[in-house]
């Protein structure tokens, strides 16, 4: 899947500050995350926790906003309550979401 489309949320905080609590990627994601058939948990395709150069992120995709507003909303009110910095996915290939 290419990434263009897709933003990144990093543990940064526009003051230059590291965001606190360190599970923060981890509570994000799972929060659209489920619980499958063998009992594993699941990141949603939208919501997807990931290291870009040795930082903890969350990748989001923007095809949440058309397909579950609330979500998006929800997770977009999270990176922006809490200044986190947003910017675009610039990953292409593989290594995109």
């Amino acid at each position: 899947m290419i990434s263009e489309g897709n933003l990144v949320i990093t543990g940064m905080q526009k003051n230059g500050e590291q965001f606190r609590p360190s599970d923060w990627v981890e509570r994000l994601s799972s929060t659209l995350a489920s619980f499958q058939v063998d009992h594993r948990l699941r990141y949603s395709q939208a919501v997807q926790p990931c290291i870009i150069d040795g930082e903890h992120c969350v990748v989001i995709a923007r095809w949440l906003q058309s397909t579950d507003p609330t979500a998006y909303d929800f997770v977009m009110a999270f990176a922006h309550s809490n200044h986190l910095c947003i910017q675009e996915d610039r990953r292409a290939g593989e290594r995109a979401l």
